[in-house]
């Protein structure tokens, strides 16, 4: 694959993600207002602030490459708001709203550290070393929240739900 290949594909990975992580920023924001659970509430309102500097660090690396986040929308986390949207306009219990929230989350995370991890391949294959540290930080949030939120998981009270 030439240079010209590979920074090109790192560019639209780049626009989708940023896209990916303005959608995700409101819908932590939304889903911590929704959920009962008290840790799980505070996991997504302090996740939602490392969303906010991932941003600041996705337009760090757009600066880099004299490039815009442009209009690109990501379909995949689109996809997975709507269902959300549908699941919670289906009157579930508050407990079943706590353990779907989780869930979501954790797919998300998972669509993003694979999104994080193929950039920084990418930036790294380019000589892109500094946006490629920007992009490594970003991953190592992401994956660091995955744990967060398997815990959650594991420590929920399942109980409750029957």
């Amino acid at each position: 694959m030439s240079t010209n290949s590979l920074s090109h594909l790192f560019q639209n990975e780049l626009k989708d993600i940023y896209d990916a992580e303005q959608r995700i920023d409101e819908a932590l924001g939304e889903m911590a207002d929704e959920v009962e659970h008290d840790e799980i509430a505070q996991a997504f309102r302090d996740h939602q602030q490392e969303t906010e500097g991932q941003i600041d660090r996705l337009e760090q690396v757009f600066d880099m490459i004299d490039a815009s986040p442009g209009d690109e929308e990501c379909e995949a986390t689109q996809g997975m708001i709507e269902e959300h949207d549908e699941f919670v306009s289906s009157n579930p219990e508050q407990g079943e709203i706590d353990v779907f929230d989780v869930t979501a989350g954790q797919k998300t995370e998972h669509y993003e550290i694979a999104t994080y991890g193929n950039l920084a391949k990418l930036a790294d294959r380019l000589g892109m070393d500094e946006a490629g540290d920007l992009l490594h930080e970003n991953l190592e949030e992401e994956e660091e929240f995955l744990d967060r939120l398997v815990d959650l998981t594991e420590n929920y009270d399942y109980d409750q739900l029957t």
